[in-house]
């Protein structure tokens, strides 16, 4: 079961970054204006996160089987719809969509939370977590690869059937969760705020993981710009490759849940905020020649060192993300939906804060800003971690 879910939510979060390889191609399609198409990209990752506030909380008040299955039902249709779109407002409303109805992956996590036992619960969540990662770390290069054999729209439509796919066999296997609860939906909505500004262990968690993933998203947004210059000049294929690194960092999260189980939380958690600290020096150095590097006489190392920096900072990024959500699966259950709602949709803002100022940074300062900012953001996480545990 632990590996089915890791599996499903793996293949549910494609759909959300497998659009990024494919913008110039779409672009041509939909004929979008190039100044508008980030806003291709964007729409999966916008509608994502309004799902966490709107969607997700519905889990505090409706059977959860059948809820996550509906979910994934409308996000295969609408999947389907943006593969035949013809039309640039039917395939860009598809899309946000199929974003939104994808939540549904933070009721699956919760859900492998309530099948587990106290104990092993950190275990669970590290290996769904695993799939998670994995899926977000694979779906730009995979979804690339397909595009280029198959073009764009085989690659909707395969994540179309696939998730049907999810929906029925989920139907099957998932137990009945019920509410212990039924408020209105009006009411848990309101209830949101109030959790935010009352739970010191969703604030906590929230915040340092809103800041671990603009860490994320300020070295994923611009390293591709790195690379396609001298002395790395990669093309498509080599930057896709290099892609496929980072995803080896999928192996922290269950670590990082053992640890957790077994009361060694806060050793994991500092060693992955050294990770993140660790992973912006060297690709300062890789990138920029700190320390009097010279990039240029040695790219190739230089580029294993910019792999050795993704594959820190994404496993330091994954591990503290799975070690915070582990804590909120331990709080009263009736408030798990709303409460992971809440927290990815606040990392998803994070998120999207770094990628917006890596952009800024890049063209600022090159590679160097963008690795000083990235460093801001991991050392922010890692005092106010040493702060939370001298309380």
């Amino acid at each position: 079961m632990t590996l089915l879910f890791a599996a499903a939510v793996g293949v549910i979060v494609t759909n959300l970054y497998a659009v990024q390889p494919m913008l110039a191609a779409i672009g041509a399609a939909m004929q979008i204006p190039g100044g508008a198409i980030g806003l291709i990209a964007m729409l999966p990752l916008l509608g994502y996160t309004c799902g966490q506030f709107l969607i997700v909380p519905l889990s505090d008040l409706h059977e959860n089987r059948r809820l996550i299955v509906r979910l994934l039902a409308g996000c295969a249709a609408c999947l389907g719809v943006a593969m035949f779109s013809t039309h640039t407002w039917l395939f860009l409303t598809a899309i946000f969509l199929a974003g939104v109805l994808s939540s549904a992956i933070q009721m699956l996590v919760p859900m492998a939370a309530f099948m587990s036992e106290e104990t092993h619960r950190g275990r669970v969540i590290g290996n769904v977590m695993s799939g998670l990662m994995l899926g977000i770390m694979l779906s730009r290069p995979m979804a690339g690869w397909l595009a280029s054999v198959a073009g764009w729209r085989a690659v909707y439509g395969l994540l179309a059937l696939i998730v049907a796919m999810l929906a029925l066999v989920l139907g099957r296997v998932l137990p009945e969760r019920h509410p212990q609860q039924t408020p209105r939906y009006r009411d848990i909505l309101a209830s949101l705020w109030q959790l935010l500004r009352s739970e010191p262990v969703l604030q906590y968690g929230a915040l340092t993981g809103a800041l671990g993933m603009a860490a994320y998203m300020s070295y994923w947004t611009t390293i591709a710009l790195l690379l396609v210059q001298e002395p790395f000049s990669l093309g498509a294929g080599g930057i896709a490759v290099f892609a496929l690194v980072g995803a080896s960092a999928v192996c922290a999260t269950p670590f990082a849940g053992r640890a957790g189980d077994r009361g060694r939380g806060r050793l994991a958690s500092h060693l992955s905020h050294l990770g993140m600290l660790a992973a912006g020096l060297i690709a300062g150095v890789a990138g920029s020649g700190w320390g009097g590097f010279d990039v240029h006489a040695h790219a190739g190392m230089a580029l294993v060192f910019l792999g050795v920096a993704a594959i820190l900072l994404d496993g330091g990024v994954a591990a503290d993300q799975t070690l915070e959500r582990r804590k909120i699966n331990l709080l009263p259950p009736q408030l798990r939906g709303r409460l992971n709602g809440l927290f990815v949709g606040l990392l998803f803002i994070g998120g999207a804060i770094g990628a917006a100022l890596s952009g800024f940074a890049w063209k600022l300062g090159g590679w160097t800003a963008v690795c000083l900012l990235q460093l801001l953001f991991s050392a922010t996480i890692a005092c106010l971690a040493y702060g939370q545990h001298r309380r």
